[in-house]
């Protein structure tokens, strides 16, 4: 018989991974359509090497997982390994048995990914998720809700959290340095680290951000192929759930990320689109799109806040890698963002403006040049003054001013805390030079005690 969708049953049900994000129209639906079946002790759901397509969640009791007779693993219910089906790969790998009288929802493949289909659309921005009752705040719970994993198919999330592997870091150790190469992709189970970053070889690590519970880390290097850019130490004991390279890609990356051609891209900025080059403000300078805005990679976090979420933004790079990774970043921070598919590369070179858009004079105001007009636009009073003729598009400059303004701000703490810094150390210094002379006078006595000990 049917679930009711108002029992105990219905919220356990609704626990379940990825039954935990379907609408509630859709969920109403399979608990219509599922039966809860039973079983006693020895009974066995499944054997090894068996093909057929259903998952298994298990609901009351203990399974045992067995293979080729020796017992691999116990699920309970009442565990966190209880929300997941039973070694649902295929064709099977071991034997399900009951330990007890056990309950278990038995869930047809089809059924799952017929519902997924109503709930998942490729061209929609995010999928509705429906939370459980406790809506407890664990990490699995905020990974899906993460807008991120939000716009993956069901049948990704179950093999997405079926693949990770928890590792553990003691306080102080190195989950990866600077430089090194990309091989995972990282979610903070419990714990918390610290992203740091040497500007130089020789120079002082510069403290970025602190992570915590239910943050990830570590997709840049996966999407741009470079090696890792940060480094991050546990600052508390640290346990990570980590996917890899390959995994991120085709389940996560692959569905996430969209690409457009520059055709399409026309036809985006034609309905509002911004486009944003992530490139460096050198390689911005010497060509870039019309009506394009400079956002180095590196400073886009800080630039966040500047672009307005209700437009879509497509991104545009040297050769598409470095998209990728600002796209992921504007994904997982709620923005609509589309691809340029090659990137500059593939952009025809009339296509190209060789003179920068903007141009910062002296802090105050900012000069927008082209081949047909020249205006300034100031920011002394928060509102645009042309000198020669209105700018077409008043909207995309002031955003601009609102990100360089951001830029500058975030510009100037830096420069406070390196002022701060200097000071310290110029304090140090002459800490230092008064411990030198006190020990130069101390060493002169020595010498004439010394001198006097050898006349006698």
């Amino acid at each position: 018989m049917a679930v009711d969708i108002s029992s105990d049953d219905a919220q356990a049900i609704r626990k379940l991974v990825p039954l935990s994000i379907l609408p509630g129209p859709h969920f109403e639906a399979l608990c219509a359509e599922v039966t809860i079946e039973t079983a006693e002790r020895d009974a066995v759901l499944f054997k090894r090497g068996d093909t057929e397509a259903d998952l298994f969640y298990l609901l009351d009791g203990q399974v045992s997982l067995q293979a080729q007779g020796l017992e691999v693993e116990i699920i309970d219910a009442e565990s966190e390994s209880a929300r997941f089906a039973l070694a649902h790969q295929l064709p099977r790998k071991i034997d399900a048995v009951a330990c007890n009288s056990i309950r278990f929802l038995r869930l047809p493949t089809e059924t799952l990914n017929y519902l997924s289909s109503l709930s998942y659309e490729e061209e929609s921005s995010y999928m509705v998720i429906v939370e459980p009752e406790d809506n407890s705040d664990d990490w699995m719970t905020t990974l899906l809700r993460s807008p991120i994993f939000q716009r993956l198919p069901p049948a990704n999330l179950q093999k997405i959290i079926m693949s990770l592997e928890e590792v553990v870091f003691e306080k102080g150790e190195a989950v990866f340095h600077q430089g090194d190469p990309g091989d995972y992709y990282y979610l903070i189970k419990s714990g918390q680290c610290l992203l740091t970053r040497k500007p130089s070889e020789n120079a002082k690590e510069i403290k970025l951000a602190l992570l915590r519970t239910s943050d990830t880390f570590g997709e840049d290097s996966l999407l741009s192929d470079k090696p890792r850019n940060v480094t991050i130490t546990a600052i508390s004991k640290l346990s990570l759930l980590r996917l890899s390279r390959q995994h991120f890609i085709t389940l996560i990356k692959e569905p996430a990320l969209k690409y457009i051609d520059f055709e399409q891209m026309q036809q985006e900025q034609a309905n509002g689109a911004i486009l944003l080059d992530v490139r460096s403000t050198e390689d911005y300078n010497q060509n870039h799109l019309d009506d394009s805005i400079s956002a180095p990679f590196f400073t886009l976090r800080m630039q966040l806040k500047t672009l307005n979420r209700a437009r879509t933004v497509v991104v545009v790079c040297a050769n598409g890698k470095t998209s990728e990774a600002a796209a992921f970043l504007l994904l997982r921070n709620k923005f609509k963002a589309l691809i340029l598919e090659g990137g500059m590369q593939k952009v025809s070179p009339e296509l190209k403006k060789t003179a920068a858009l903007f141009t910062i004079d002296d802090g105050f105001e900012t000069t927008f040049r082209n081949s047909e007009s020249s205006e300034t636009i100031s920011d002394r009073e928060g509102t645009p003054t042309a000198t020669h003729k209105t700018n077409p598009d008043d909207e995309a400059l002031l955003e601009q001013i609102e990100r360089l303004k951001a830029q500058n701000e975030a510009l100037s703490d830096i420069n406070q805390e390196l002022t701060e810094r200097c000071k310290q150390l110029e304090a140090a210094k002459e800490d230092a030079i008064k411990q030198y002379r006190i020990l130069f006078k101390q060493t002169e006595k020595l010498k004439e005690v010394l001198d006097k000990l050898k006349k006698q």
